[in-house]
């Protein structure tokens, strides 16, 4: 297993660098029709670099960030609300949020499936999901599926179609975006 728990430092300043800027830009765009002082939350935030991301295309969030390592929390922003739990087991409240932010850690769940359960329980309908990740059918996103895999992670890389496919089921309205070996999704709760 990676030791998350003591890699906050490297990830608070590396993380932001993995990217690119017309991910950066959709986020925005994606967060654009969302309510002043909506509940935000950055499932397996680690540091909340994309808390920050989104901090800096609005402010006016209610920023809440959940990740498994107190290690990593530690770096988060001032502005945001930390919580220590697993995304397959969230410590909320049904319909607590009106955007779900998933950015490089959907890989690092347990159980994607029973995530995905938790995020519709959390999330308002109507509500947003935003993920961020990298795509396995490429040969650097393969690359990186193989490299978690040997560290002990559970490496659970989605294709976007496939992504798109578990989210439907789950009741979302789904557009994918391309950049390179990475991927967004935009989903909106049916």
């Amino acid at each position: 297993m990676i030791p998350f728990n003591h890699l906050g430092w490297f990830f608070k300043y590396l993380g932001p660098v993995a990217y690119p800027k017309g991910a950066i830009e959709a986020l925005c765009d994606f967060l654009r029709p969302v309510a002043a002082n909506a509940p935000l939350l950055d499932l397996g935030s680690g540091t909340g670099v994309l808390s920050e991301f989104a901090y800096s295309c609005r402010k006016d969030f209610a920023f809440v960030a959940l990740d498994p390592a107190e290690g990593m929390l530690k770096f988060s922003p001032e502005y945001v609300r930390t919580h220590t739990a697993r995304a397959e087991a969230l410590p909320f409240e049904a319909s607590s949020f009106e955007v779900v932010l998933i950015g490089e850690a959907l890989h690092h769940f347990q159980s994607p499936e029973r995530a995905m359960a938790e995020i519709v329980r959390v999330l308002r309908r109507g509500g947003r999901l935003f993920i961020y990740e990298f795509d396995p059918s490429t040969f650097m996103g393969r690359s990186l599926c193989i490299a978690e895999k040997l560290l002990g992670e559970p490496g659970h890389f989605f294709a976007p179609e496939v992504l798109k496919e578990m989210l439907e089921k789950h009741g979302f309205f789904v557009s994918v975006n391309r950049y390179g070996w990475r991927y967004t999704i935009h989903a909106e709760l049916n």
